[in-house]
């Protein structure tokens, strides 16, 4: 029996349609690929942010129609990992490279260094200012394998590739894009973000925040609007499939490389076979030549399907976490709603106090599920078009792999045929 995810509200049928597994492809449904309307207001992209974008440049990024092209200003590279080792620690650094014709930035081009820390106090930082809008993931800390392997030339590369696709996509997403640290980041000299750093909330104000947030995450909330519900239910079963396709695919590509490595010792063999029988001389150098061929095949569509395809699904595994953590605070909004609708019931006192708190945590929570609704549609299109991209790119380079290797075979049958053919009869079997 095909399975099924539920859909968060989009298209024509209503926040509890179901999602067939084939959906994550690409279809026809322009419909449901809509991300914003044109009547779509600034308040609609941005979360609980109290600053907007002013300049028309901004305005442009902030809400695309869809009749205009899109205009990108904001180019990011990431590479050039060096290594530091002090007395007390050893880390990474890149080379963060930006060019950019925005107004608000004081040149057209800036190159800065920075470590993995630097790039989780930008990620905390824009989870604190849009609780509910969808900030990209970043890859883990460590290695499954770990802590030694921290270092070597492929774990920095695979990392160099998830910065670089991490600042990317915030520098496309409608908001996170104007985001005053993320310009920090982009900008600033070392010792000017170290400073900027120290600016956040003190000790005290994280661990209350986190009290009361725990507090109210065992409070649960009592009535989770139905199109909420029917995203937490996407956001369940996509975790629990891209997680299995994950695994899978490790799976696939360890087992491969098992495969290269005993294709590599196969053709030699032959050829050392070659040297001992006078009369099969040929046709055992023809075997290790198209294993040989094969083999360096193969190798191509591993290095396909490390670089191209494993990296997305094991990003969308990420960024299942990543759902689950921004439906949890916009809960945690709804949550605290709810204990100060039931305080302003009982108390008698401080009934003013309470109003004007309850009025202020509706609009919270307004602005909360008008942000999440407009950033999970948009999120619904990057996700079909990237895992479509990745597993239509990944067949074709199956097809050709697949292509390559008979051609070979082909190759050498037809060449035994016609040595078979000018035989004499009597030398034949």
């Amino acid at each position: 029996m095909e399975e099924q995810l539920p859909a968060g509200g989009a298209g024509g049928d209503g926040p509890c349609a179901l999602l067939p597994a084939e959906a994550l492809a690409l279809d026809g449904d322009e419909d449901d690929l809509e991300v914003f309307s044109k009547d779509a207001s600034l308040m609609d992209m941005n979360s609980l942010s109290p600053t907007m974008p002013t300049s028309p440049l901004s305005m442009i990024n902030q809400v695309k129609f869809e009749d205009e092209p899109d205009l990108k200003d904001l180019f990011i590279t990431v590479d050039d990992p060096e290594s530091h080792v002090t007395t007390l620690e050893t880390f990474v650094t890149y080379r963060v490279a930006t060019q950019t014709s925005r107004g608000e930035f004081d040149s057209s081009e800036f190159e800065v260094r920075r470590r993995y820390q630097d790039f989780l106090w930008l990620k905390g930082r824009l989870e604190e200012a849009h609780p509910t809008l969808i900030v990209p993931p970043l890859p883990e800390k460590f290695v499954v394998k770990g802590v030694v392997e921290r270092f070597n030339d492929s774990f920095i590369e695979t990392r160099r590739r998830a910065l670089s696709t991490f600042l990317t996509r915030v520098a496309d997403h409608p908001t996170l894009t104007f985001s005053a640290d993320f310009k920090v980041f982009l900008t600033a000299p070392d010792g000017e973000l170290s400073a900027h750093k120290k600016q956040g909330p003190g000790l005290l104000s994280k661990v209350g925040r986190t009290v009361r947030a725990a507090a109210l995450a065992l409070r649960g909330v009592r009535g989770r609007p139905e199109e909420f519900e029917a995203m937490s239910g996407f956001i369940e079963a996509f975790s629990q499939k891209m997680g299995l396709l994950d695994k899978v695919s490790q799976r696939i590509c360890k087992e491969e490389r098992e495969y290269v490595d005993e294709m590599k010792e196969l053709g030699p063999t032959h050829a050392l076979w070659a040297e001992l029988e006078d009369d099969l001389a040929d046709t055992l150098g023809g075997v290790a030549s198209c294993l040989d061929r094969c083999c360096q095949a193969t190798e191509r569509r591993l290095r396909g399907l490390a670089e191209a395809l494993l990296p997305v699904l094991h990003e969308y595994v990420l960024y299942g976490e990543m759902l689950t953590g921004v439906m949890k605070r916009r809960d945690h909004i709804q949550a605290e709603l709810e204990s100060k609708v039931e305080a302003l019931t009982y108390k008698k006192a401080d009934t003013e106090l309470l109003r004007e708190e309850v009025g202020k945590l509706e609009d919270k929570l307004e602005c909360a599920n008008t942000a999440l609704r407009a950033d999970w549609e948009r999120w619904r299109q990057s996700m079909r078009l990237d895992l479509t991209s990745a597993f239509a790119a990944s067949a074709e380079r199956n097809v050709r792999y697949y292509e390559q290797c008979l051609a070979t075979w082909e190759s050498f049958l037809a060449t035994q045929s016609d040595l078979y053919a000018k035989e004499p009869p009597e030398d034949k079997p």
